[in-house]
């Protein structure tokens, strides 16, 4: 092992191309937070009440309630875009359009709620606090119930029967909170399959309300107004958002969205991975480093001097593997480490959003990281020892380690199922392990490696790098003792 660390320490070049790809990691982390106060959707972003970035935006018909009960029956919900060249309306389904009864801590945005909705193509859903999503039985009979902090919602398909589909707790609910309809309408997207983008246009929808009936605790009195909580957002050429009464029936038009936002093309633009954009330019360096570690002893022909001092060959491979992978990681958590903290700090001081993230999170974020750049580095090492020349370790170690993760992260050109089995197959997979970013089943986004969605856990992708080097390692160790230095 010292003889190993002494042939490396002693070559100028790898010393500085470890000391290199540190100095890149943290360089493009904090470069990366100059970008001027904020681009994209990556400005003044409203959140939740859990800290998460959300959208807040719906037309709301309301009274005041405190312990109640609030029925109506939804007897229709059709949504409408404009079309590019008539400028008019064209009906369509937009599948979480939503139109149902909330029950809301008070009108402003972000504020905590919960809500029992019909959708335009995921059935009854009910939700709370923009990230809680249950799935109901179907039914256009609605109820939600308020016992203190307790909200509890049903449906039904006749208003006689009624199914349980959840309760939420709210604490901090006030005694005077605001209840009633409520419609909203979001981005009408359309997924390309051929590469990881999404595209879309505004919506608008209307639903027709019939059967309302809201009944309270004494005490507390009031009639039905309308408010365009968060302002309109997304409308569609059509009936501006508002509402009409006619007994009984209420027909309300509303746009936006009551939801999580996610990271990606229709979402917000920045994350903890933006700080990371230098891991590349690393992973590249250091893993020709590892090819380079072996290789270069059978081009200059000190092999021989090496397995003469050393004649146990798996210990040499062994010595290799260990220095190149420390020398690595120390490298890699270097730069890691100061990218995360001060790249953060960077991003937020020029007015970028960054979602929330623990700092459990942010420690296997930049700890995980490392060890990616390391087990690459040691898989590059066992592919230098099979292959021995220089220029053909480099390119099998870019056509296997490095060209998966371009394709399918920082240059998405590849089909989303392409890109999803490439993170899950390939030595890329390790890289879910700096993933910070939910997926959300009720927000139509592109969940693609590209945008920080990766198919397997964290420490499960990293797994499959782990494989590939042992494989290697493996092949090495035999391909090493049966031939000729």
């Amino acid at each position: 092992m010292r003889a190993e660390w002494l042939k490396f320490r002693t070559v100028r070049g790898w010393v500085i191309a470890a000391l290199v790809a540190a100095a890149a990691v943290a360089g493009f982390g904090i470069a990366g937070g100059d970008q001027g106060t904020c681009y994209g959707n990556s400005c003044t972003q409203l959140t939740g009440p859990g800290g998460e970035a959300v959208s807040d935006s719906f037309y709301f018909v309301h009274q005041p309630l405190g312990d109640g009960v609030l029925t109506a029956r939804v007897t229709s919900l059709t949504s409408t875009v404009p079309t590019p060249r008539r400028q008019s309306a064209q009906r369509v389904v937009v599948p979480w359009a939503k139109a149902g009864i909330i029950v809301k801590a008070s009108l402003t945005a972000g504020s905590p709620y919960a809500a029992i909705m019909v959708t335009g193509g995921h059935g009854v859903r009910m939700q709370d606090d923009f990230t809680g999503d249950v799935a109901g039985p179907s039914g256009d009979w609605l109820r939600l119930v308020r016992t203190g902090a307790t909200i509890t919602g049903y449906v039904s398909s006749d208003g006689v029967r009624w199914t349980r589909v959840a309760a939420v707790t709210m604490p901090g609910l006030p005694a005077e909170a605001q209840a009633g309809l409520f419609v909203t309408s979001p981005q009408y997207t359309q997924t390309s399959m051929g590469v990881a983008s999404i595209s879309g246009s505004s919506s608008q929808s209307t639903a027709v309300f019939r059967d309302v009936t809201l009944t309270r605790s004494a005490g507390l009195e009031g009639t039905w107004s309308g408010t365009n909580v968060g302002g309109p957002s997304g409308g569609a050429p059509g009936p501006a958002t508002g509402y009409s009464r006619d007994g009984g029936d209420f027909t309300i038009t509303g746009s936006g969205d009551i939801a999580p936002v996610t990271y990606g093309p229709s979402g917000i633009g920045a994350t903890l991975v933006q700080t990371l954009a230098g891991v590349f330019v690393a992973l590249v360096i250091l893993t020709i480093t590892g090819a380079m570690f072996i290789t270069a002893e059978y081009r200059r022909g000190l092999i021989r001097v090496t397995l003469a001092a050393s004649p146990r060959r798996g210990r040499v491979l062994a010595a290799k593997a260990v220095v190149v992978g420390v020398v690595a990681f120390a490298a890699g958590l270097a730069g890691t480490a100061l990218a995360v903290l001060a790249g953060q700090r960077v991003l937020r001081d020029h007015g970028v959003y960054l979602p929330p993230v623990t700092a459990l999170t942010q420690a296997r974020v930049i700890v995980g990281t490392a060890a990616v750049i390391a087990v690459c580095a040691v898989l590059a090492v066992a592919i230098g020892t099979v292959v021995r020349r220089g220029a053909a370790a480099v390119a099998t170690v870019i056509a296997v380690i490095v060209a998966p993760y371009v394709l399918a992260v920082p240059i998405p050109v590849l089909p989303l199922a392409a890109a999803d089995w490439l993170m899950r197959l390939t030595p890329a997979a390790a890289f879910a392990v700096e993933g910070t970013v939910t997926q959300f089943p009720q927000v139509d986004e592109v969940y693609a490696p590209a945008y920080g969605y990766f198919p397997l856990a964290p420490w499960a992708g990293f797994a499959v790098l782990c494989g590939w080097a042992a494989v290697a390692l493996a092949v090495a160790y035999v391909v090493f003792s049966r031939r000729d230095a």
